[in-house]
């Protein structure tokens, strides 16, 4: 683990570096190397902000977009998107630790993003030309020490931990970790989990594991890594975050907000409003019982058939039941519901609407 210096995709005079990551970089094969997506969290959709403490675990909850927390005991942390972040970057992820908890061995907390098969199957992982991998991040954190991370395949039985060090409290420090491939294991290429990258927050044994080697194990810290639930009031910030293939840590890559966005709305997106809306379905019926309804087109194609919910509440005029929900297709929902005789309309209220999740 070494402090990182980042590789320009130009050089000083705005051309082409000779090489990185054994290519000369061109506008063709510079963009999509970051695999992670969100890294720079500015994409919110779920809490605008808003600071969550998860507490139905044991759970792996979603918070700022395609980022998890995972953990194995209840109220531990708060998590929420922050705007204290490095230079060039707006906003990071900030964990806040509740209490001095004394992690078990069987305990778990963590922040992780797991990576869509298709995103990662170039890299050839579970045979002999699986390729070198960077991580590189920014991260700031009230602790000082040694912290840890992992990378993990679907079935959580092959692992790689690692480390990096926080030197100074309170400051931003710029980290990268290069992974050699792993040659062995079953790494998934569709549209499943291909990899799950983990940033420890604090693991029992059962979850550590010794940094710098892959192993047939669920590791997701490196073994006596500094645990930030340890110390009530702790704080701890992530951003630009990315991995990509090769050994060397280039800048990272910053692609437009709509298109971040889009890439986000894969797994998860939201048609709640803090305003009324209007009128999703109006029609009319002459028979009781009749099943009317609408389809509703996603913004994005979906990574698969998702899991749609309703919030907040409907007001309706001659239906019966609660609306039903019909996602057998990743492009588009339908919702409906048995009609009275007569005119028949769902209208969404402020803060009322759908959302649609995919995620892994």
């Amino acid at each position: 683990m070494s402090e990182l210096k980042v590789n320009a995709i130009t050089d000083a005079s705005g051309g082409n570096t000779a090489s990185i990551n054994g290519a000369t970089p061109t506008t063709d094969n510079t963009m999509g190397r970051n695999r992670i997506q969100n890294g720079d969290m500015r994409i919110d959709q779920r809490n605008a902000g808003a600071s969550v403490t998860p507490a139905a675990g044991p759970a792996n909850t979603y918070l700022l977009d395609r980022w998890a927390y995972g953990y194995s005991q209840n109220s531990k942390a708060s998590i929420q998107q922050s705007t204290t972040a490095p230079a060039g970057f707006t906003n990071s992820l900030l964990v806040t630790s509740l209490s001095a908890f004394s992690v078990a061995a069987s305990d778990y907390f963590l922040i992780n993003q797991p990576i869509e098969g298709f995103n990662f199957s170039d890299l050839a992982w579970g045979t002999a030309s699986a390729k070198t991998v960077t991580i590189s991040f920014w991260v700031r954190s009230s602790l000082t020490g040694t912290f840890g991370g992992s990378l993990r395949n679907s079935a959580s039985d092959r692992s790689y931990a690692f480390t990096y060090t926080i030197s100074s409290s309170n400051t931003w420090e710029q980290k990268s970790v290069t992974i050699a491939g792993d040659t062995t294991g079953t790494w998934v290429t569709n549209n499943g989990l291909g990899v799950r990258l983990t940033f420890g927050l604090g693991s029992g044994s059962s979850f550590s594991g010794t940094a710098g080697a892959w192993a047939g194990a669920n590791y997701q810290t490196a073994t006596g890594a500094t645990s930030v639930v340890g110390t009530n009031g702790a704080t701890w910030y992530i951003t630009g975050v990315q991995l990509e293939a090769g050994s060397v840590a280039t800048s990272f890559e910053r692609r437009h907000y709509g298109q971040e966005l889009a890439l986000c709305q894969r797994y998860y997106e939201t048609f709640v409003n803090a305003t009324i809306q209007g009128i999703f379905y109006d029609g009319y019926s002459n028979i009781a019982g009749q099943s009317m309804g609408i389809n509703m087109p996603y913004k994005v194609t979906k990574r698969a058939l998702p899991t749609v919910t309703s919030v907040g509440s409907w007001s309706t005029s001659n239906t019966s039941g609660s609306l039903t929900f019909n996602t057998g297709v990743e492009s588009l929902f339908a919702f409906y519901g048995s009609a009275s005789s007569g005119r028949v309309y769902w209208y969404n209220q402020a803060n009322t609407g759908f959302t649609a999740s995919a995620e892994l």
